[in-house]
């Protein structure tokens, strides 16, 4: 039997290597040049790519062009094809991936996962509901799009919100609420641009993981953002779970307008109280907040397995009929809980008995760490641990993901 070539896994993923190794799937890993000694400890196949340092230096639209020397390297170990794990390297993969199948356009294609205006743009031709929104080059341009906004919305009491966002960074990276010009002047300076300019958008805020497989969703989950930043729920409430079959609709539309043929999205929509959905933004990587632990745990898959089969055309559709459940058939819910330190500097951990001793609590990943100074956080930051909860009741996950939010676990 001819050898399996294998994948690049573009990023460093301890759960995402298992998972290939549980496949029997051939794999190299393209990390930071930090990981290289652990990966040849442990016989990792490993290529080291500076992704921190080559996307300071090189603007995004000209990295394909620079993705040659990592093709090359990749080509000696025979790679057929290269999966995004992380938000920075999404067009990396994508210009591996038109260098393997030698269609540049798959390049160009995973720009518009990385570059929110031009992501917008597209899904507005492609007929979603999106806010106004616009690009900036300056305060001036932010402030003429805050009068713009206010002069329709005719709010007497008080200014619409608008939202600044750099056009390639994750989550809540660089993002400004703005409210009014003092905003303007004290949350913004240089750094912050260019960048998207964008309405508020009202309603209750979800996100989707959505394994895709030649055009058509395999399995969807729906992840309710419970306190946004800071703790999610999967599946969510049975308020939005009705919601399903209009969440899927928008989710196969937005699969279409992007021409979507093999992955897994990250999608974010608004759900508003008039039943519109409202695409807010798209990921195509492995989502955050723990996600797929919460989505294992409460549909008893793998969803890394899955990641790496969906993001695969060779796999054909008889893999996936024993590996998704039924996405409405869901067993209990689970809730991840993101700590953040409000101090300087950690002198210990205080975990409450209330959180113990409540029925929903599972575990928590928490210790007092080594280097016990606080790093300076952008966005919301990397957190310094998780609490997870489990029950079959989704208030006994949603109210203590509420309610310990603002509990200094780290003090």
């Amino acid at each position: 039997m001819e050898a399996k070539q294998p994948v690049a896994l573009i990023g460093w993923s301890l759960p995402m290597m298992e998972a290939a190794d549980r496949l029997n799937r051939p794999f190299v890993v393209v990390g930071p040049p930090s990981c290289e000694s652990y990966a040849r400890r442990y016989d990792i196949p490993f290529v080291g790519w500076d992704f921190e340092r080559l996307n300071n230096e090189i603007p995004m639209e000209q990295r394909l062009e620079h993705a040659g020397e990592l093709y090359d390297r990749l080509k000696e170990y025979g790679v057929r094809l290269a999966i995004p794990l992380f938000e920075e390297t999404v067009e990396w993969a994508g210009a591996l991936n038109g260098m393997f199948r030698e269609d540049p356009r798959l390049f160009y294609h995973s720009l518009l996962f990385r570059h929110k205006a031009k992501m917008k743009r597209r899904a507005l031709i492609g007929g979603l509901s999106v806010g106004v929104f616009e690009e900036g080059n300056n305060r001036e341009d932010v402030r003429r799009f805050l009068q713009r906004i206010n002069d329709v919305h005719l709010q007497a009491d008080r200014e619409a919100p608008i939202h600044i966002k750099p056009f390639d960074r994750a989550g809540a990276a660089g993002h400004r609420l703005i409210q009014s010009e003092k905003d303007i002047e004290e949350k913004l300076d240089d750094s912050n641009f260019p960048c998207l300019m964008e309405s508020h958008l009202e309603g209750v805020e979800v996100s989707c993981e959505v394994f895709i497989h030649r055009g058509k969703i395999k399995f969807l989950n729906i992840t309710e953002y419970v306190v946004f930043g800071y703790s999610m729920m999967a599946p969510p409430s049975p308020e939005i779970e009705k919601k399903r079959p209009q969440i899927r609709k928008a989710c196969q539309q937005l699969i279409d307008a992007f021409q979507l043929e093999y992955g897994v999205i990250h999608p974010e929509f608004f759900l508003a109280d008039d039943g519109r959905i409202h695409f807010g933004e798209v990921a195509f990587r492995v989502p955050g907040g723990h996600i797929y632990e919460l989505i294992q745990k409460t549909y008893g898959f793998n969803p890394f397995e899955a990641h790496l089969l969906c993001f695969d055309p060779d796999v054909k559709d008889e893999e996936f009929k024993s590996l998704f459940p039924d996405e409405r058939k869901a067993n209990g819910h689970a809730g991840s809980l993101l700590v953040y330190p409000r101090v300087k500097r950690i002198q210990g951990l205080d975990i409450p008995k209330e959180l113990e001793e409540h029925p929903g609590f599972d575990r928590h990943n928490m210790f007092t760490p080594v280097e016990r100074k606080v790093p300076d956080r952008e966005g919301y930051g990397n957190h310094h641990g998780t609490v997870f909860f489990y029950h079959q009741d989704c208030e006994q996950v949603r109210q203590p993901l509420r309610d310990f939010v603002k509990h200094d676990f780290y003090i």
